[in-house]
């Protein structure tokens, strides 16, 4: 099975988790003299099953991340990049938009009106936002690729 596979299943496996909580959760209780909507047991032994699947399936990836050659590095550290980026690229761009003024009154009715100055190079922000996305979107097809080509470790 490759990576990207496992990562799907991974994905499928916490969504099935959720909706199984909340099944459990309308189940517990019901009035007397009715009959719950569901086995509220069986659903949770369905749960602790599909928990069972989704940590064996979080060791392998995680096991296969922290093995898997990219670049300088593994795919743990690609991933970790890529998350960084994340972050950075949010901080920079919202910090553009703030500088800009995006969002706020920008003009003034009166002349007595204080009027607002940027604190940050609006262009320059914005240049390293677009410098950043591009960074964001070479690691992120790096970690797709590596995804679909790497085989998941036992």
């Amino acid at each position: 099975m490759k990576l990207a596979e496992a990562l799907a299943l991974r994905a499928d496996a916490s969504r099935r988790a959720e909706q199984l909580r909340s099944r459990i959760t309308g189940s517990a209780r019901y009035q007397e003299g009715e009959e719950p909507a569901e086995d509220a047991e069986a659903l949770l032994a369905e749960a602790g099953a599909v928990l069972d699947e989704l940590e064996s399936l979080i060791r392998r990836i995680n096991r296969t991340n922290s093995a898997t050659p990219v670049g300088s590095g593994t795919l743990t550290d690609a991933l970790a990049r890529r998350d960084v980026l994340r972050l950075r690229h949010s901080v920079v761009t919202s910090a553009a938009e703030a500088a800009a003024g995006d969002g706020q009154r920008g003009f003034r009715q009166l002349r007595s009106e204080l009027k607002m100055i940027p604190a940050l190079p609006v262009a320059e922000l914005r240049g390293q936002a677009d410098d950043l996305a591009r960074q964001l979107r070479e690691v992120d097809t790096l970690i797709q690729r590596t995804n679909w080509e790497a085989d998941l470790l036992d």
